[in-house]
């Protein structure tokens, strides 16, 4: 029996996984929960899973979850707020793994947290081996903590290198939907509506990411992070748009073999793979129908089109505290285009004006790299103003 703490508990991520401890109830048990302000929920998930201790970052929100729980006739776990209690959490004695399904920068200190302690981390938040991926790779070699992708084009990276070792890499293809707009015509970029923006083709996620995956910055962003998770230079990463997202990444070695991770598009598949690594166990998702299956198509991204993606490139070659201050002026871009304040085809210009800004530093510590993202977020906001 795994004890799990699940930080994000109620977003997509984090219900999935929730959705998988329910089909193997024999072998997880949840400990702790954690939010940042959505407490009626956190009451649900309370009810049916009895975690010995939620974290509510909003501390404003922790009588209305009492509330909640009492309404509901259920016991009331021990309640932890704020950063302080994120890290009590993940990096408690009772925890072996820590799901970390947070939105955006805000999964970097939990993150961080789990590996410091050597825990397992099941890996869904991007952003924090974007802010932080040389020093969360340093750490865990120190303290033995084991990072499990969940994303599903890192899982399905994971799954294929289990086919030879790193070096017999020739290289890593991340594959992509192309996004709501691979086939719009660039001079139609700066009409797009965030209503338009929000409609991905194939998954169901949070609004950052949706954004970022019509940008196709959630591509450059999972170059960042594959470079850390496996430890290969970008120059071996390549992407490839595959409209189907049939085929969630490939590996190919030094002697011409591609060995591909194919399935649905079901987040419980590389949630329960990173929860049960190394065994496989059966789960509920649908078996991939070869008989429906339409026709595969690849190509490579147009990055004159898609600028994000080099952008990404380039701040991985700048090293230091550069992915960091990528990340934060993309979250601002993004938040500013959902309300409305710049057009769809700002957001690349707002993101490359705040990274050729900065000065980029060793990522050699936590403070640094939170220093680096604060400067970002506040450069950004100025350039906006």
């Amino acid at each position: 029996m795994k004890h799990l703490a699940v930080v994000g508990s109620t977003g997509s991520i984090g219900q999935n996984t929730l959705r998988v401890v329910e089909h193997l109830p024999d072998r997880f048990r949840i400990f702790a929960l954690a939010v940042n302000s959505a407490v009626d929920r956190l009451a649900e998930q309370t009810a049916a899973f009895r975690p010995a201790v939620v974290a509510i970052a909003d501390s404003s929100k922790v009588g209305a979850y009492r509330a909640r729980c009492v309404e509901k006739g259920i016991p009331i776990p021990e309640v932890v707020t704020g950063e302080d209690g994120l890290r009590q959490i993940t990096s408690a004695s009772e925890v072996d793994i820590v799901v970390s399904g947070a939105v955006g920068a805000a999964g970097l200190l939990p993150t961080y947290s789990a590996v410091a302690s050597g825990k397992t981390v099941a890996l869904a938040n991007k952003e924090a081996m974007v802010l932080a991926g040389e020093l969360l790779r340093r750490t865990a070699l120190k303290t033995g903590a084991a990072i499990i992708p969940v994303d599903s084009e890192h899982s399905a990276v994971d799954q294929c290198l289990r086919s030879g070792r790193l070096s017999e890499v020739r290289r890593l293809i991340l594959t992509a939907s192309g996004g709501p707009f691979r086939e719009t015509p660039a001079e139609h970029f700066p009409a797009i509506s965030p209503e338009e923006a929000l409609k991905h083709p194939v998954w169901q996620m949070g609004k950052r990411i949706t954004v970022d995956s019509a940008t196709l910055m959630n591509k450059g962003l999972e170059v960042i992070e594959a470079r850390w998770l496996f430890d290969i230079p970008t120059e071996k990463i390549d992407i490839m748009v595959h409209p189907q997202s049939v085929v969630h990444s490939m590996v190919e070695f030094v002697d011409g073999s591609v060995v591909a991770q194919l399935g649905t598009a079901d987040m419980r598949q590389p949630i329960q793979y990173a929860l049960t690594y190394p065994e496989r166990l059966a789960s509920p998702v649908a078996a991939l129908d070869w008989t429906t299956i339409p026709r595969l198509d690849f190509v490579s991204p147009d990055r004159m089109k898609f600028p994000c993606i080099s952008l990404a490139y380039q701040a991985v070659q700048m090293g230091g505290t550069a992915p960091a201050v990528l990340n934060a002026a993309d979250e601002i871009a993004v938040e500013a285009f959902l309300e409305r304040k710049i057009p769809f085809s700002d957001i690349p210009g707002l993101i490359e004006t705040t990274l050729t800004a900065h000065k980029a530093v060793a990522a050699d510590s936590i403070e640094s790299v939170i220093e680096a993202d604060r400067w970002a977020r506040a450069f950004a906001r100025r350039r906006l103003g």
